[in-house]
């Protein structure tokens, strides 16, 4: 059997490709969590990830277990929080997934907001990945996912835009744009554009990672990725760029990657999305929450996070 702090290590360090950073989240040293992931790779007798100088990815027998551990150590986590529910007397738990730490900070606020409004009930922030949020909605592991536009899923009903944030394009620092002050649409044939993991839909593909520019120069296509850790380390090693949010510039400062703002591409609008089976009472009461939360946080819609 796995100890816990195994089992935090390895699947924090999958979703973050950093000991660094996996250490500052579960507080522990970087030293432990490298002592930790190297005993569980003795244990089980094979790498589980892959480390150079400027990258950690996962093997293929990393990428097997972490599929495998993931929705164990998630059942394990829902149990416990319905035992610690029970005992405070909570009647509803409305269960939110979000991308990203600027969606995150406007989760937990619209969480106390939401609790402050509807006594007895409350929010179970879920932190999810490209790949999978989507899946995790359907599959019914979230109630709710706060999402970008463009988003058109069937069975799935769009709530209101919460807040808008200025696209950039995030290209390896050592790359011939990166000193650039804005960027346009037409640059996107100077470089190679990393392609959303197997799960993302053709639509959303086709506006965030397009084929060509609006006057029709062809757009060479990077290596896919899955979660926005592994495509900053992408970037950061040479391999391609990707057109992100503004809220990396104040979450994923990087020394070897570059961001620069479109001075000729729309926002990116957030919403959140939910099954249309699913109750609408505490959706709307949370939508509500959001985008008061996002005006008090500043970040109403309409304006561009970032700035």
């Amino acid at each position: 059997m796995l100890e816990r702090v195994e089992l935090e290590a390895f699947l924090t360090l999958a979703e973050e490709l950093h000991f660094g950073r996996t250490a500052e989240r579960l507080h522990l040293s970087t030293g432990r969590i490298s002592q930790t992931i190297q005993r569980l790779e003795r244990r089980i007798g094979t790498p589980l990830f892959e480390r150079t100088s400027r990258n950690v990815r996962l093997t293929a027998a990393g990428r097997q277990l972490h599929d495998d551990l993931l929705p164990v150590y998630r059942e394990l986590e829902a149990g416990l929080q319905k035992a610690i529910d029970t005992a405070k007397g909570v009647e509803h738990v409305l269960r939110v997934g979000f991308l990203g730490p600027a969606v995150g900070q406007l989760t937990l606020h619209a969480a106390r907001l939401y609790a402050e409004r509807l006594p007895g009930c409350r929010v179970q922030p879920r932190e999810l990945q490209i790949f999978d949020a989507l899946p995790r909605l359907r599959d019914g592991d979230v109630d709710l996912v706060i999402v970008t536009l463009p988003h058109q899923e069937p069975g799935m009903v769009n709530g209101p835009v919460l807040f808008s944030e200025q696209r950039m394009l995030a290209v390896p620092s050592t790359h011939a744009l990166a000193g650039r002050d804005t960027v346009s649409m037409e640059d996107l044939a100077a470089v190679k554009l990393l392609r959303a993991g197997r799960t993302a839909p053709d639509y959303w593909r086709a506006e965030r990672t397009p084929q060509r520019t609006p006057s029709g120069v062809p757009i060479e296509a990077g290596p896919p990725f899955e979660t926005l850790q592994e495509a900053l380390a992408l970037i950061g090693a040479g391999e391609g760029a990707f057109v992100v949010g503004a809220q990396v510039t104040r979450y994923y400062a990087r020394a070897d990657v570059a961001y620069i703002p479109f001075r000729d591409a729309p926002p990116l609008e957030w919403i959140p999305t939910w099954l249309a089976v699913t109750p609408t009472s505490n959706i709307h009461a949370f939508s509500q929450a959001a985008r008061d939360a996002a005006g008090l946080l500043h970040l109403a819609a309409g304006t561009d996070l970032g700035t």
